[in-house]
């Protein structure tokens, strides 16, 4: 084998796809590595201009770089093009130019993976900034909330039912009440909501989400809720099935660009052996393709829109897949949604055709009638008790760095016949401990503070005061303070923002235990 040959040798047997341009720039010659590149698909097609290759948005671009090349100026650095090889092929490859002979010579190299990866990951930061953003915002929008609600607390101790502010005061804080709710979806969205699962009434709950949907989905698309009758209860995190539910709507949103009907329905579900799981709803993970026998609580959620394709239809529930466009979607939504159902304890079940609409189908194992008459009784019992008696004795140490929170909850305490000592730094609150540590019972702190942050101090305070009770107030969630602060330390936390009542009885709680 000569020199040439053995030349044409290592330029077939290329793991690098290679392509010969004559003088007009079209194809004239490559290796296998390109047919392998391009899945065979210009296979017969050859010879055929490298710019027909090249996607609309970027042709005029590769253009210039490519007439250049053809009269004798190659490019110093690597060019990047998009190809477009039909069937669906999308490819981003780097070139390098070379000539030989009469022929203008494009080494290509395939960067579509690491394209998407990088796509991908500065989606992820982006959505990581603004979920830390909107944490922040809700953080620092807690404190006002809690000042907000906290002193038409007081105003409403004396101005009692009957009195003609009251009407007014009421006004003021069921609008603060709802500006909780808007924060507590923005710690939902950034994951930092708290965590409490309760027996919840989905009837109730689609009710107080019907508005927010309406808002999401736009006036284009036509909004029908249809509750069925005695579904029964499920046992649930209100924020996070909230969550679940505002992202399937956004999805169904996503999906009738041009108009449709989203339709949000609950009934009542028995899985047995007459009764088995429609064959069309396809499950997310093989360990779901048979859903216990028992009784359950359905939400369906259905849109008329485009529909998704049957072959990736079991790949919508998988982290970063997404069948929007590159920077539209995180691929994060559906993941999410699953993940919530599966700690619930629910099963997620999805049908669909395309240019026919989509049905995610929601089991939540049924609560009995028995079990949630038991939890409400208990929930009443448990407010009677409270309000029975929330006045008090002993000194109470109050550490928060806001003013107005610190103001309102020192005098609701005070109010309640507390000793209160107030600071507003965790350096000042161990200065007070140092002079009236021996008459402190419970200390009331902030968990973030200028300088010394609340767990910090509490930690130098136990030291020598050890058996003073906490109790930590935060407007972000216990469990990303049990995060920071260690799991396996108990604790008493309440979160902003907290009301008169919720303040006072926390502290009669922690105080008789």
């Amino acid at each position: 084998m000569n020199t040439d040959d053995k030349l044409a040798h290592f330029i077939e047997n290329s793991p690098i796809a290679i392509v010969k341009l004559d003088d007009r720039g079209n194809i004239v010659g490559c290796n296998r590595a390109f047919h392998f590149l391009t899945k065979e698909t210009l296979t017969g097609r050859l010879p055929l201009p490298f710019l027909e290759l090249i996607t609309a948005p970027k042709k005029s671009e590769a253009e210039a770089v490519l007439r250049q090349a053809l009269q004798g100026e190659i490019p110093a650095t690597v060019q990047s093009f998009e190809l477009s090889l039909g069937n669906g092929i999308d490819l981003i490859v780097s070139a390098f130019f070379s000539r030989t002979d009469n022929h203008l010579v494009l080494h290509l190299i395939d960067i579509t993976e690491q394209k998407n990866l990088e796509v991908r990951f500065a989606h992820s930061q982006k959505m990581q900034a603004v979920g830390q953003l909107a944490g922040g915002v809700a953080h620092d929008f807690n404190n006002l909330l809690t000042a907000m609600i906290g002193f038409c607390d007081l105003l409403l101790m004396r101005h009692p039912a009957g009195d003609q502010s009251f009407a007014d005061i009421m006004q003021i804080k069921q609008n603060a009440n709802r500006a909780a709710n808007l924060v507590r979806q923005l710690l939902a969205f950034s994951r930092r909501q708290t965590l409490q699962p309760k027996i919840l009434d989905l009837t109730d709950v689609l009710a107080e989400l019907s508005n927010l949907v309406r808002r999401l989905i736009g006036e284009n698309i036509e909004l029908k809720m249809i509750h069925g009758r005695d579904i029964g209860h499920v046992r649930a995190d209100q924020g996070q099935l909230e969550q679940v539910l505002i992202n399937l709507a956004v999805n169904a949103r996503d999906a009738m660009l041009t108009g449709g009907v989203l339709t949000i329905r609950t009934s009542r579900s028995v899985i047995d052996a007459k009764h088995p799981l429609p064959r069309d709803l396809v499950a997310p993970a093989e360990e779901d393709t048979v859903i216990p026998n028992g009784d359950y609580v359905l939400v369906e959620v259905i849109d008329t829109g485009c529909g998704i394709p049957k072959p990736i239809l079991q790949k919508i529930f998988e982290p970063f897949f997404s069948t929007k466009a590159v920077g539209s979607g995180t691929g994060l939504g559906l993941s999410t949604v699953y993940g919530i159902i599966k700690q619930t304890g629910g099963y997620i079940y999805v049908s669909s055709k395309e240019k026919a609409g989509t049905n995610f189908s929601l089991f939540f194992p049924s609560v009995s009638g028995q079990e949630a008459a038991a939890a409400a009784v208990d929930t009443e019992t448990a407010e009677k008790n409270i309000a029975a008696d929330l006045t008090g004795k002993g000194t109470i140490l109050l550490v928060e760095d806001e003013t107005p929170v610190r103001i309102f909850a020192a005098r609701a305490l005070r109010n309640k016949g507390y000793t209160i000592l107030e600071a507003d730094c965790g350096e000042t609150a161990i200065e007070l401990m140092q002079q009236h540590g021996h008459e402190v019972e419970v200390i009331v702190t902030d968990v973030i503070m200028p300088g010394m942050n609340g767990p910090t101090m509490i930690d130098k305070i136990l030291l020598q005061h050890p058996n003073v009770k906490v109790i930590f107030i935060s407007g972000y969630a216990e469990d990303v303070f049990v995060n920071n602060y260690g799991a396996e330390r108990s604790f008493n936390f309440l979160a902003k923002p907290f009301t008169l009542k919720q303040l006072a009885s926390k502290i009669k709680e922690v105080t008789s235990k």
